[in-house]
């Protein structure tokens, strides 16, 4: 059996490092790329919350939940993300499929211990623009980039009295993202392209605080704290200008050179968010939650932006889960957990003087496995991001994930020899 789930690990690991399709956005391109939800499918379906513990979920946003863990828990998650980009005169459609997280959640007798792997941005577009310069002559500009930042992360939690749990966890970022761009001079047999490598690295650190308490005999209150601190992450670049020739739909190089870029240190903004809701256990809850990332002053991966502006981002979501009857024995359809929720986020990012937002409403299932404690989580979420003014480009999307929770006891000690 461990044989088994150690071989199902290294090979979800290998999926995840090969599956990454990084982004759609053009949006993509700035900071340190399209920031990623570090939550479970059943969390995101509820409007992205995180103050409130559960003993079979893996609550990834607040290591001071993972004291709750009452089982052995092996969680895995996925997105597929449907999208029309936009501007005032054009449209286009985008499809990406990621692997969103990996993470084994093993519980203590007052505390519980949680490591895994999920991204944490991601960088992926390619556009094309034309535009006619002072001289007369036509230019067209190809622009792409690929890759992102994955997270290595381990923490664990506490059950400080019955009320207050505390937990901390500690991240390892690392990734490659690789950009470049392309232009040609309509009558000019060559053109120039511009390709950047950037290796990051760094580590940073999450603490979290969760609060539970009494209402009566039947209502819970919940409450729940997240503090992340500012951390730098260091950055290696790599730059090469090359002179090209278009040939057959893409290109052949006719000389390459090193160009000098400077390795930089870019932050990674601190973040605090605080949330707080009431339920019965196992009935409903219902709750919100407010985000603040410090992401003023952001930076590329290779240096200053020129006129693009980064403001301090702030998130709301809101959102609750309803279970018709959790001990239903004549009744599959009691049991499903019905989840919903929604959000509204600015993200920090400023482009010709426009806050860029996002806003988006949540539906999920949760599906329990007969016979076990296990559970498979489906979610679906609609949205829009950024506007089709300005000169800018909205996306119009649909995200649907999937995740699936195995729980078991292990490391029973045995009664009988």
């Amino acid at each position: 059996m461990m044989n088994k789930f150690l071989a199902g690990v290294c090979l979800l690991i290998s999926a995840f490092a090969m599956a990454q399709q990084s982004s759609y956005s053009p949006y993509s391109y700035y900071g340190l790329g399209e920031q990623r939800f570090k939550g479970t499918a059943e969390y995101r379906a509820m409007g992205g919350i995180s103050f409130f513990a559960d003993s079979i979920h893996v609550n990834l946003q607040n290591p001071a939940a993972f004291s709750a863990l009452k089982l052995t828990t092996f969680s895995v998650g996925g997105t597929t993300s449907f999208a029309d980009l936009s501007t005032e005169d054009m449209s286009q459609k985008a499809k990406r499929t990621t692997l969103d997280y990996l993470a084994v959640g093993l519980p203590f007798k007052k505390g519980g211990a949680v490591f895994g792997l999920m991204p944490y941005a991601s960088t992926g577009y390619n556009l094309v623009n034309y535009s006619a310069m002072p001289s007369g002559d036509s230019t067209r500009t190809y622009y792409e980039g690929k890759g992102g930042i994955n997270r290595v992360f381990a923490g664990a939690g506490y059950e400080i009295t019955k009320n207050f749990r505390f937990g901390l966890s500690f991240n390892y970022n690392f990734g490659t993202v690789d950009t470049e761009s392309r232009e040609y001079i309509y009558g000019v047999q060559y053109g120039t392209r511009e390709s950047t490598s950037s290796r990051l690295s760094g580590f940073s650190m999450d603490a979290g605080i969760t609060y539970e308490g009494k209402i009566g005999k039947k209502l819970r209150v919940y409450g729940g704290l997240t503090y992340t601190p500012e951390t730098k992450m260091t950055v290696k670049n790599q730059r090469y200008i090359s002179l090209i020739e278009e040939s057959n739909g893409g290109y052949s190089t006719i000389q390459i050179d090193t160009a000098n870029v400077a390795n930089i240190k870019v932050k990674m903004p601190s973040a605090f968010s605080v949330g707080g809701g009431i339920g019965k256990p196992r009935k409903w809850l219902v709750g919100a939650e407010v985000t603040f990332r410090n992401t003023a002053g952001q930076q590329s991966r290779f240096g200053s932006y020129g006129n693009v502006q980064f403001e301090n981002a702030i998130k709301y979501g809101i959102g609750g889960y309803y279970i018709p009857n959790y001990n239903s024995f004549t009744s599959y359809l009691s049991r499903i957990t019905y989840r919903a929720g929604a959000k509204y986020e600015k993200t920090g990012l400023m482009l010709n003087s426009k806050s860029i937002e996002d806003a988006s409403g949540t539906v999920g299932l949760g599906f329990p496995v007969p016979g076990l404690f296990s559970n498979i989580n489906l979610g679906v979420e609609y949205g829009k991001r950024g506007t089709v003014y300005s000169g800018l480009v909205q996306e119009q999307y649909v995200n649907v994930s999937i995740g699936l929770s195995f729980n078991d006891r292990w490391f029973l000690r045995r009664k009988y020899e």
